[in-house]
Protein backbone atom coordinates (compact mmCIF):
# COMPACT_ATOMS: atom_id res chain seq x y z
CA UNK A 1 0.00 0.00 0.00
CA UNK A 2 1.11 3.21 -0.41
CA UNK A 3 2.66 4.99 2.29
CA UNK A 4 0.58 8.48 1.83
CA UNK A 5 -2.80 5.88 2.69
CA UNK A 6 -1.40 4.23 5.32
CA UNK A 7 -2.37 5.96 9.06
CA UNK A 8 -5.87 7.16 7.79
CA UNK A 9 -8.58 7.47 10.45
CA UNK A 10 -12.02 6.79 9.46
CA UNK A 11 -14.59 7.83 11.55
CA UNK A 12 -17.94 10.47 11.32
CA UNK A 13 -17.94 13.96 10.87
CA UNK A 14 -19.30 16.06 13.84
CA UNK A 15 -20.47 19.76 14.48
CA UNK A 16 -16.80 20.74 15.22
CA UNK A 17 -15.30 19.52 11.91
CA UNK A 18 -17.95 22.02 9.95
CA UNK A 19 -15.27 24.68 9.43
CA UNK A 20 -12.49 22.35 8.48
CA UNK A 21 -14.08 20.05 5.99
CA UNK A 22 -15.86 23.84 4.23
CA UNK A 23 -12.38 24.55 4.05
CA UNK A 24 -11.40 21.20 2.79
CA UNK A 25 -14.27 20.75 0.10
CA UNK A 26 -13.60 24.74 -1.12
CA UNK A 27 -9.62 23.89 -1.72
CA UNK A 28 -10.45 20.81 -3.83
CA UNK A 29 -12.67 22.03 -5.62
CA UNK A 30 -12.81 25.71 -6.09
CA UNK A 31 -10.38 28.81 -6.97
CA UNK A 32 -6.31 29.07 -7.19
CA UNK A 33 -5.67 26.36 -4.47
CA UNK A 34 -7.57 23.87 -6.12
CA UNK A 35 -5.29 23.91 -8.85
CA UNK A 36 -2.77 22.25 -7.35
CA UNK A 37 -4.78 19.42 -7.03
CA UNK A 38 -6.41 17.48 -10.26
CA UNK A 39 -10.04 17.42 -9.31
CA UNK A 40 -10.63 21.36 -9.60
CA UNK A 41 -13.21 23.05 -11.24
CA UNK A 42 -12.06 26.44 -11.43
CA UNK A 43 -12.07 26.52 -15.41
CA UNK A 44 -16.08 25.49 -15.21
CA UNK A 45 -17.47 26.75 -12.34
CA UNK A 46 -16.78 29.79 -9.73
CA UNK A 47 -17.98 30.69 -5.79
CA UNK A 48 -18.88 28.09 -3.29
CA UNK A 49 -18.68 24.25 -3.60
CA UNK A 50 -20.51 24.44 -0.13
CA UNK A 51 -21.09 26.16 2.80
CA UNK A 52 -21.54 25.69 6.49
CA UNK A 53 -25.14 24.89 6.21
CA UNK A 54 -24.79 22.09 3.53
CA UNK A 55 -22.61 20.51 5.43
CA UNK A 56 -24.19 20.53 9.00
CA UNK A 57 -26.85 19.05 6.92
CA UNK A 58 -25.29 15.73 5.78
CA UNK A 59 -23.73 15.85 9.31
CA UNK A 60 -27.81 15.96 10.39
CA UNK A 61 -29.12 13.86 8.27
CA UNK A 62 -30.43 10.08 9.77
CA UNK A 63 -30.09 8.65 6.07
CA UNK A 64 -26.28 10.14 5.53
CA UNK A 65 -22.54 10.31 6.75
CA UNK A 66 -20.23 12.34 6.17
CA UNK A 67 -17.31 10.32 6.57
CA UNK A 68 -13.57 12.24 7.76
CA UNK A 69 -10.65 10.76 6.69
CA UNK A 70 -7.84 11.73 9.49
CA UNK A 71 -4.18 11.86 9.04
CA UNK A 72 -1.35 13.10 12.03
CA UNK A 73 -4.68 14.45 13.55
CA UNK A 74 -5.41 16.51 10.37
CA UNK A 75 -8.54 16.18 8.17
CA UNK A 76 -6.96 15.57 5.12
CA UNK A 77 -10.52 13.84 3.07
CA UNK A 78 -14.17 13.24 2.89
CA UNK A 79 -16.83 12.38 1.29
CA UNK A 80 -21.00 12.05 1.79
CA UNK A 81 -22.53 8.22 2.19
CA UNK A 82 -26.79 8.34 1.79
CA UNK A 83 -28.68 5.41 2.34
CA UNK A 84 -31.36 5.35 -0.92
CA UNK A 85 -32.92 2.24 -0.17
CA UNK A 86 -31.35 -0.41 -2.15
CA UNK A 87 -27.98 1.46 -3.30
CA UNK A 88 -26.17 4.37 -1.39
CA UNK A 89 -25.03 7.81 -2.90
CA UNK A 90 -21.69 8.67 -2.29
CA UNK A 91 -20.93 12.54 -2.75
CA UNK A 92 -18.94 15.58 -1.44
CA UNK A 93 -15.71 13.74 -2.12
CA UNK A 94 -12.54 16.06 -1.33
CA UNK A 95 -9.28 15.01 -1.16
CA UNK A 96 -6.75 17.70 -0.04
CA UNK A 97 -5.04 19.15 -3.06
CA UNK A 98 -1.75 18.59 -2.11
CA UNK A 99 -2.36 15.03 -1.69
CA UNK A 100 -4.16 14.34 -4.67
CA UNK A 101 -2.47 11.88 -7.18
CA UNK A 102 -1.04 9.72 -4.44
CA UNK A 103 -3.40 7.54 -4.22
CA UNK A 104 -5.62 8.44 -1.17
CA UNK A 105 -8.28 8.55 -3.11
CA UNK A 106 -8.45 4.80 -4.49
CA UNK A 107 -8.00 3.67 -1.00
CA UNK A 108 -10.98 6.37 0.34
CA UNK A 109 -14.01 5.18 -2.20
CA UNK A 110 -12.98 1.87 -1.34
CA UNK A 111 -13.67 1.87 2.28
CA UNK A 112 -16.17 4.20 1.61
CA UNK A 113 -17.94 1.55 -0.46
CA UNK A 114 -16.97 -1.55 1.85
CA UNK A 115 -18.82 0.89 4.76
CA UNK A 116 -21.70 1.58 2.85
CA UNK A 117 -21.82 -2.51 2.47
CA UNK A 118 -21.71 -3.34 6.12
CA UNK A 119 -23.91 -0.83 7.29
CA UNK A 120 -26.69 -0.46 5.09
CA UNK A 121 -26.37 -4.13 2.97
CA UNK A 122 -26.50 -1.60 -0.45
CA UNK A 123 -26.02 -3.60 -3.62
CA UNK A 124 -25.05 -0.70 -5.55
CA UNK A 125 -23.09 3.16 -4.73
CA UNK A 126 -23.92 5.77 -7.19
CA UNK A 127 -22.80 8.92 -7.83
CA UNK A 128 -23.50 12.05 -10.04
CA UNK A 129 -20.36 14.06 -11.87
CA UNK A 130 -20.75 17.03 -13.90
CA UNK A 131 -20.62 15.06 -17.55
CA UNK A 132 -17.47 17.27 -19.22
CA UNK A 133 -15.13 16.73 -16.19
CA UNK A 134 -13.61 13.38 -18.51
CA UNK A 135 -10.92 12.86 -16.41
CA UNK A 136 -12.99 12.52 -13.12
CA UNK A 137 -15.08 10.32 -14.55
CA UNK A 138 -12.39 8.09 -16.16
CA UNK A 139 -10.73 8.05 -12.99
CA UNK A 140 -14.00 6.54 -11.34
CA UNK A 141 -14.62 4.13 -13.91
CA UNK A 142 -11.03 2.54 -13.14
CA UNK A 143 -12.50 2.01 -10.04
CA UNK A 144 -15.71 -0.02 -11.49
CA UNK A 145 -17.85 3.01 -11.83
CA UNK A 146 -20.06 3.07 -15.38
CA UNK A 147 -21.63 5.80 -16.55
CA UNK A 148 -25.45 5.61 -17.57
CA UNK A 149 -25.87 8.29 -19.75
CA UNK A 150 -29.00 9.53 -17.67
CA UNK A 151 -28.41 13.48 -16.56
CA UNK A 152 -29.84 15.91 -14.50
CA UNK A 153 -29.69 19.38 -15.03
CA UNK A 154 -27.29 21.81 -13.04
CA UNK A 155 -28.94 23.98 -11.06
CA UNK A 156 -28.00 27.12 -12.66
CA UNK A 157 -28.79 30.53 -10.93
CA UNK A 158 -28.65 29.10 -7.51
CA UNK A 159 -25.37 30.00 -6.29
CA UNK A 160 -25.16 27.26 -3.26
CA UNK A 161 -23.59 24.94 -6.01
CA UNK A 162 -21.29 27.18 -7.81
CA UNK A 163 -21.42 30.26 -10.14
CA UNK A 164 -20.92 28.82 -13.76
CA UNK A 165 -18.55 29.54 -16.50
CA UNK A 166 -20.57 27.62 -19.51
CA UNK A 167 -23.51 26.81 -20.60
CA UNK A 168 -23.59 22.95 -20.75
CA UNK A 169 -23.19 21.19 -17.38
CA UNK A 170 -25.03 18.56 -16.58
CA UNK A 171 -24.51 15.55 -14.38
CA UNK A 172 -24.38 11.98 -15.13
CA UNK A 173 -25.26 9.05 -12.89
CA UNK A 174 -22.53 6.89 -12.49
CA UNK A 175 -22.94 3.70 -10.86
CA UNK A 176 -21.29 0.60 -9.73
CA UNK A 177 -22.16 -2.67 -8.32
CA UNK A 178 -21.34 -3.93 -4.79
CA UNK A 179 -20.09 -7.36 -4.89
Amino acid sequence: MDTLATGLTFRDATDADVDELVALIESAYRGEASRAGWTTEADILEGQRTDPEGVRAVIKSADSRLLTVEREGRIVACCQLEHRGDHAYFGMFSVSPALQGAGLGKVIIAEAERQARAAWGVTEMHMTVISVRDDLIAWYERRGYRRTGRMTPFPYGDERFGIPLRDDLQFELLVKELG
